[in-house]
């Protein structure tokens, strides 16, 4: 990258397809160049697009589940000699089904190292280079099943829960800073994840879904306005939301029993 360019900078993690994508291209359209990133090479074919779209664009494919991927994209980060000014922390995977008699160990491990670890681990490296600069933003992609039990994805809304809380808590840290930290909390998404966590003969699997583009639309928007957080995208999802607040966990853990239960796509 040109070092002379005068357009901030965005990194955006899983970038290749679903929220993540569209993160980008929310970025590119308003004047942010990139710094994108994704395990497969769809990210090139990604960043295609987001160049097309006025962006100045570098790629990098990394597996950010492990270490050496993150340690991998702060590299580059810093190699840019350019402040970052903005960064969507929004690769994740979900795991379906049982957890004592379907679901595998190592792919819920791979979960956690990717959803909770590597957000720490990123969030880690980028925040005191933020905070000695005194301005940055951060996007933390959570999700609406961050505030209640989600049976048949229990480590995935674990997870979620994790990184909900992580991005309150290093908000109110950071308040005196000029650093921001956002948490989207997207409901059923219409993107690859369901099929990839295995869920799609359930009912959330098969039901209709929120627009990616309106979800990322209304992040980006949350985070350049420095929320706190933002339930994206339908009047459902924000209902939902609510109401979850006031409900006991039994009783929410009970109604996305319903939603994620094996088979439960044609009952």
């Amino acid at each position: 990258m040109n070092n002379s360019l005068t357009r901030p900078l965005a990194v955006v993690t899983g970038a290749s397809s679903g929220i993540g994508y569209e993160l980008a291209k929310q970025f590119a359209q308003n004047g942010f160049d990139l710094l994108v990133t994704a395990t497969g090479p769809g990210i090139n074919e990604a960043a295609q697009a987001f160049e097309k779209l006025g962006a100045k664009v570098e790629t990098v494919q990394a597996d950010l589940a492990t270490y050496d991927g993150v340690e991998t994209l702060y590299n580059l980060i810093k190699a840019t000699n350019r402040p970052l000014d903005a960064i969507a922390i929004n690769a994740g995977v979900g795991v379906g089904g049982d957890f004592a008699r379907e679901t595998d160990l190592k792919d819920e491990l791979n979960l956690i190292n990717l959803n909770v670890v590597s957000s720490v681990h990123l969030a880690k490296r980028v925040v005191k280079d933020m905070v000695e600069r005194g301005k940055g933003r951060i996007l933390f992609t959570s999700s609406i099943v961050s505030q209640m039990p989600s049976p048949f994805q229990a480590v995935y809304a674990a997870s979620k829960a994790f990184v909900h809380s992580f991005s309150e808590a290093i908000r109110n840290e950071l308040k005196d800073t000029g650093v921001t930290v956002t948490a989207l909390m997207p409901g059923a998404t219409e993107t690859n994840f369901f099929h990839r966590a295995g869920l799609d003969d359930t009912k959330v699997g098969s039901d209709k879904k929120d627009d990616p583009a309106l979800v990322a639309k209304q992040g980006f928007e949350a985070l350049m306005a420095g929320k706190d957080s933002v339930l994206a995208e339908s009047l459902k999802t924000k209902i939902q939301g609510t109401v979850s607040q006031f409900l006991p966990d039994t009783v929410t853990a009970e109604q996305n029993r319903k939603l994620n239960e094996p088979g439960s796509a044609n009952k």
